[in-house]
């Protein structure tokens, strides 16, 4: 693994070998850093979101879990 930088922008060579499935999820990770890096919201905020889109998920598929 190679890691350039320039003035623009930081580029990083890997050898075709790698596994694309664990890639997916390093480029993932840092589109998510990249928008949210300017928000400031609250922990407690994120927090009771997370819980309300967990609340609706299981309301939505409660059904497929438990018969």
């Amino acid at each position: 693994m190679r890691i350039e930088t320039t003035n623009k922008e930081v580029i990083v060579r890997l050898p075709l070998s790698a596994n694309t499935e664990d890639l997916q999820d390093f480029v993932n990770y840092l589109r998510y850093i990249e928008l949210t890096s300017k928000f400031k919201v609250p922990q407690k905020t994120v927090d009771r979101l997370a819980d309300e889109v967990n609340a609706g998920w299981w309301k939505k598929n409660r059904k497929r879990f438990i018969k």
